[in-house]
């Protein structure tokens, strides 16, 4: 297990290395002024401040811009195929430029209260894994890389996204898709394998307890 931990903290730092200058250039080149307009077509699903009243659909309120721009690039690219309509959507912003404008936008929202109610005993259950990881199963502690209560690292580091707060079963779903091959467009695979690891049980576990970090 050991080994295991040191192998995932050294890919952890050279990911974190490797997107600080991308994630600091897309912090600092976007208008968040200029991206409320530009904003607009994605409101319908994400809430034109970010806070989607659909759970499928992702809070954008206060995720880092450079992990927006790098998903819109991504679906463009076809490097993220997990959903058809986001992947229509992404093709008609028209410049990278749009695409830090929204991301500044986004980034200066404010999260709202939960859709869901969360539950006590899973939330517990879901803290501990969060925190700790499974040393039996070899799944990483995810305040490792997403920092306390989910919240981030930093904006300089928007390679590991906000995810405390983020809608339970938006998160089921995505960890789903990493574990089942899905989706694929995460750094050196790092969600894929620790998603690989973790039970159904385990996954609903944490997204329960991040659902409730507002």
């Amino acid at each position: 297990m050991k080994l295991v931990t040191r192998k995932m903290r050294l890919i952890v730092a050279a990911v974190a290395l490797g997107g600080f200058t991308a994630g600091a250039q897309a912090v600092s080149a976007g208008d968040a002024a200029a991206g409320e307009g530009k904003a607009g077509l994605c409101g319908g699903c994400h809430g034109f401040d970010g806070n989607s009243e659909d759970a499928t659909y992702p809070r954008l309120a206060g995720q880092y811009a450079g992990y927006i721009v790098k998903q819109v690039k991504d679906f463009q690219k076809g490097h993220r195929s997990n959903n058809d309509t986001m992947a229509g959507m992404a093709a008609m912003v028209g410049s990278d430029e749009d695409a830090k404008d929204i991301g500044a936008f986004y980034a200066v929202q404010k999260m709202k209260g939960s859709l869901s109610k969360p539950d006590k005993k899973i939330v517990a259950a879901g803290e501990k894994l969060f925190r700790e990881g499974n040393a039996k199963s070899g799944v990483y502690g995810c305040i490792n890389c997403h920092g306390e209560k989910g919240k981030g690292k930093s904006e300089s580091v928007s390679t590991f996204p906000v995810i405390g707060g983020q809608h339970r079963d938006y998160l089921v779903k995505q960890l789903t898709e990493f574990r089942d091959g899905i989706r694929a467009n995460d750094p050196a695979g790092m969600m894929a394998g620790i998603a690989k690891k973790m039970t159904d049980q385990e996954i609903k576990a944490v997204a329960e307890y991040l659902s409730a970090q507002l």
